[in-house]
């Protein structure tokens, strides 16, 4: 969103310019100094969510019925926001992160404020007895499907897991994230960071690819109130432990509209074959009126920059390899035929693929990383205390007598 004049501003709240300066001393709005003069612009940001409030004020009922499906600022947060079309993890440029510090990490600024904060962890994590036997069931399941195997005995063996204070929290938070790394490898649970964890356990991956898996994770680790997020909310207002709200994070992502979209992104590059097949494919699926999977995303109508930072690590480091050569004639004839970018699940696949990670690797990934998010969502729910209960109007038929 570009900024406004003052007039431009006013016209759309429908006020005064005397109240406009009145909004912008009561710290309703943010203006900025446009260079070479005194005049003042005002962000369209802070305009448009004024204006949501006043309407919601005017007509509160209609704004409820909208706000689950327009995204309309519901829940106030301060772990994610998207400026100009770049992802910042409170204030800190995402692709920055992601190219230099670790999940771990990340899971510190989410969680505590500060990337050099020390979270409270088992020195030597402990897995349950039937660890073994959960390793081989979960090895005939999907990496989501794994994850939902252990965490509920996960959660059974810890005593404290209904301390919602934020150290307590903080702890589960890192448990949860070291035995699902573990359980994606089919390995121990270990205090090794978790890219490290994954490289090792994932045959034919060098550490030099560590970095691309870092990446993955850390970009994948929060995007906004996003359906899994909010489903992790709802269950930490209701005073459910971490592993609770972790476990309803997974079973929103398994839907076929949110983790589904890695999924399909992966079969349009099984059904392009190589790099000759590219276009016929896309032109193919236009041709039948049906979606291309991996490219294009609401919050990032410019192009999604965590997709094109993969891609551009991917190459990098595997240029030459037969899935980056399709994926970057994928990315060309979609850009070509239609104008769409490729966002960051083209991304990730296009990593799995050119590491020869197994199938479902992409999911685990996106699982791992976004147990970081899910949890500073349940840590701010937490202590916002309230539980999320949206109003239904019903429409149903009339009570009988």
């Amino acid at each position: 969103m570009h900024d406004l004049t003052a007039d431009e501003a006013a016209r759309e709240l429908g006020v005064t310019l005397a109240t406009l300066y009145a909004y912008v001393s009561r710290g309703l709005l943010r203006s900025r100094g446009e260079p070479g003069t005194r005049r003042r612009r005002y962000l369209a940001e802070d305009v448009w969510l004024l204006r949501q409030r006043k309407e919601q004020r005017r007509d509160p009922v209609r704004t409820a019925e909208e706000a689950l499906h327009q995204g309309l600022p519901a829940i106030e947060s301060r772990l994610s926001v998207i400026r100009e079309g770049r992802l910042y993890y409170r204030g800190r440029d995402v692709l920055t992160l992601a190219v230099s510090h670790t999940l771990e990490q990340v899971a510190a600024l989410l969680w505590a404020g500060d990337l050099d904060a020390v979270l409270p962890g088992e020195v030597s994590p402990t897995p349950p007895r039937e660890w073994k036997t959960l390793l081989r069931i979960g090895a005939t399941l999907s990496p989501l499907e794994a994850f939902q195997l252990v965490l509920p005995l996960l959660a059974a063996r810890d005593s404290g897991a209904y301390d919602t204070k934020p150290a307590s929290v903080q702890r589960i938070g890192l448990k949860i994230v070291r035995v699902l790394a573990a359980a994606a490898v089919g390995g121990q649970p270990s205090v090794d960071e978790t890219a490290e964890v994954l490289q090792r356990g994932w045959p034919g991956v060098t550490v030099e690819d560590r970095t691309l898996l870092r990446a993955a994770l850390v970009l994948y680790a929060d995007n906004g109130i996003n359906p899994s997020s909010f489903t992790a909310r709802c269950v930490a207002s209701a005073g459910s432990t971490p592993y609770a709200l972790v476990l309803a994070g997974l079973a929103a992502l398994q839907g076929t509209k949110h983790g589904g979209a890695c999924e399909r992104a992966e079969a349009l590059l099984e059904e392009a074959g190589d790099a000759a097949g590219a276009r016929r494919v896309v032109e193919g699926r236009l041709r039948r009126g049906e979606a291309i999977p991996g490219f294009g995303h609401p919050l990032y109508p410019a192009g999604d920059p965590r997709g094109a930072l993969l891609l551009q690590l991917v190459s990098e480091r595997h240029g030459r390899a037969r899935d980056v050569a399709l994926a970057t004639s994928l990315v060309h004839a979609v850009r070509d035929l239609t104008g769409q970018l490729p966002n960051v699940d083209f991304g990730v696949v296009t990593l799995c693929r050119a590491l020869r990670l197994p199938p479902g690797a992409a999911l685990a990934l996106l699982g791992i990383g976004r147990t970081v998010g899910w949890i500073a969502h349940g840590l701010e729910q937490y202590q916002e205390g309230r539980l999320i209960r949206p109003r239904a109007r019903y429409s149903g038929e009339p009570p009988q007598s």
